[in-house]
């Protein structure tokens, strides 16, 4: 894992600039804590900081800079490659080597500068894994930005007059004064409610992502952006146990790729289907004389008297994982948090986003992250199962599918209902939510021999692909790498979704929830594991946590000079943090929130929009 830097400017000489870019640079330490460096030129320059993980495709600690006839060449990359042998040879048949390079290169980014001199930005295709990378081609004065299939890795971007600034994180791009953070009142529905982004979206004025499987190129010709895959609708050919093997293969292969047998692993462990599958394939191929694989498991204190059940969160994790670590022979460990804990660990995880943080989502995911990263610098989780083998419950109600909009949503209320008047009708929140709902129904690869149903439910795990699950990934990888863990995701796969999403619903849930992924695993997991309910991340529920949340967003409410407060009909939104704390008004009962949380943590995106514009020196305005 590494934190990438980059300023292209054709109208400023850059080769004098290395102090502004080692300021840039060092915002990415957390990122990168073993070090790193500069590369400039006179219109190009390059930071890196580099985390060590010791295993294949570790990256250099500076820029890949290569001197060609025509003059240089530069490659940063964060991330890693699944398919590097495949690669190498692949390049080595073309008689692609790098001039002054052994081959083939041990380090990824020599591998993809490689690819970039060979097929130019149509490498990006070529490259399986989870990456962010940008080449600078010197001779073509051409820059390129290219981003992984699923966006598991950031990327961000500001494009000002003659250039673009891009960085792994928005704190190196903020450091640069040609860029001003400024609110976009327009997207105010998006800081409320980040699952409502569409790709590459941000709530900064002029800040974007490379979006998911994309490559953005940068000229004096300007900016052009390209997608390089998409997935593709097909008949699927293949009977039910012929399918589940498939999927074995295939799940066993990504696991093979991203889970070396060779070094310390941890593994994030919920006792449920998804994370056990993997961490059991993990467990599987550890090397002779190596430690076992280690794994982790979150729970709460005081969940013997707080915790409540729910549909999306049924029971408590712990157990569960206790046995299926037993099941797999791991070195098991349950990490208890109390709400003193996510207290402590909320300016870390604000500092690790530079943008509307989760809250104690993103709290207690941090402190996972810290506990797993004392055994090992790489860690695997079984995140993006439930989204593409369809494993929520809004998939098996036939009143959400029949609803227009995003299944996700519900009919409740939305912090955006209580923007002030004039806001609320230049932003109009319920349009835009409709609309993004629409531009990503737009996009489903439809198949014509779909029934209507069929042709729904391939909407609805289009639409679970799109905001969610970018939301999911985005918080996996920035609480790990803050806290120096590269965290991989094998059903993240491109090769594993794309077999999947052509799969029939009826054979996707043959036998229950979920029913053809524990066919494709039944031998390795335990029986508990197989029969339990879906059960999302854990969320707290603690008194003393909501109450902590509450009178945050009541001093907000009330403050007449918060920029934030002023976005807001404060009456209203008064009215509503109450309503909240009384937890008694059935107004409120349809409103949905990630994993089946308790109302007050509704509040959450108000408190940390708050937070955010403080720490970053955002500006907030309606002009």
């Amino acid at each position: 894992m590494s934190g990438i830097v980059g300023w292209v400017d054709f109208d400023r000489e850059l080769a004098a600039r290395g102090g502004l870019l080692r300021a840039m640079t060092e915002c990415l330490a957390a990122r990168g804590p073993d070090g790193g460096g500069i590369w400039l030129s006179a219109h190009a320059a390059f930071g890196l900081r580099r985390l060590d993980h010791g295993g294949p495709g570790a990256t250099g600690l500076r820029p890949l800079v290569l001197q060609v006839p025509a003059g240089e060449v530069a490659c940063l990359m964060a991330g890693g490659f699944d398919n590097r042998e495949e690669l190498a040879a692949d390049l080595e048949s073309r008689g692609a080597a790098l001039p002054g390079h052994p081959w083939p290169p041990h380090d990824d980014t020599a591998l993809a500068l490689a690819a970039f001199l060979a097929f130019g930005a149509e490498a990006a295709e070529r490259l399986d894994g989870a990456f962010a990378l940008a080449v600078w081609d010197g001779p073509s004065r051409t820059l390129h930005l290219a981003r992984d299939r699923f966006g598991v890795r950031p990327l961000y971007y500001h494009a000002h007059e003659g250039g673009v600034v891009f960085a792994s994180k928005p704190a190196a791009i903020l450091a640069n004064p040609l860029f001003r953070p400024r609110l976009d009142p327009d997207r105010l529905p998006v800081a409320l409610q980040p699952r409502l982004a569409l790709p590459g979206e941000t709530p900064l004025t002029g800040l974007f992502e490379v979006p998911p499987a994309h490559v953005v190129s940068l000229s004096p010709r300007g900016l052009t952006r390209r997608r390089y895959w998409r997935l593709e609708s097909r008949p699927h050919r293949h009977g039910f146990a012929d399918t589940a093997a498939h999927v074995r293969h295939l799940l066993e292969r990504a696991v093979a790729c991203q889970a070396p047998g060779d070094q310390p692993l941890a593994a994030m462990l919920s006792g449920g289907i998804d994370s056990t599958s993997v961490a059991a394939l993990a467990a599987a191929r550890r090397d002779e004389g190596m430690s076992p694989l280690a794994t982790f498991c979150l729970r709460f204190a005081d969940d013997d008297r707080h915790f409540a059940g729910s549909e999306l969160r049924p029971d408590i994790d712990a157990p569960f994982a206790e046995l299926a670590a037993r099941h797999m022979g791991s070195d098991h460990a349950t990490l208890t948090l109390g709400p003193d804990d996510l207290a402590a660990a909320l300016p870390l995880t604000r500092a690790a986003r530079d943008l509307p943080a989760w809250g104690q989502f993103d709290a207690s995911m941090a402190c996972l992250f810290a506990r797993m990263r004392r055994h090992a610098r790489i860690g695997l989780s079984g995140e993006a199962a439930d989204e593409i083998f369809g494993g929520y419950p809004h998939f098996f109600k036939d009143e959400v599918l029949a609803r227009p909009g995003f299944p996700w949503a519900g009919d409740g209320v939305r912090l955006a209902d209580y923007l002030a008047p004039d806001l609320l009708a230049r932003c109009d929140p319920r349009g835009q939510e409709t609309e993004r709902c629409a531009v990503l129904l737009r996009e489903v690869p439809r198949l014509e021999s779909d029934t209507p149903r069929e042709a729904r439910l391939r909407e609805v795990l289009w639409l679970g692909m799109a905001g969610p699950l970018s939301v999911i990934i985005d918080r996996k990888d920035r609480m790990s790498t803050a806290q120096g863990i590269e965290l991989r995701m094998p059903f993240l796969d491109h090769h594993l979704v794309e077999y999947v999403w052509n799969v029939p619903w009826e054979m996707k849930t043959q036998g229950g929830v979920k029913g053809l992924l524990k066919a494709a695993m039944a031998d390795v997991l335990p029986p508990e594991t197989l029969s339990r309910r879906k059960s999302a991340y854990p969320h707290v529920q603690h008194p003393d946590y909501d109450a902590a949340l509450i009178a945050a967003a009541r001093r907000l409410a009330a403050d007449g000079t918060s920029p934030v407060a002023a976005l807001f009909d404060r009456p209203r939104l008064g009215a509503l943090v109450e309503e909240i704390a009384a937890g008694s008004d059935a107004r409120l009962a349809g409103t949905m929130l990630p994993g089946g949380a308790s109302l007050p943590h509704m509040l959450i995106q108000l408190v940390e929009l708050d937070e955010w514009v403080k720490t970053c020196g955002v500006e907030v305005g309606t002009a």
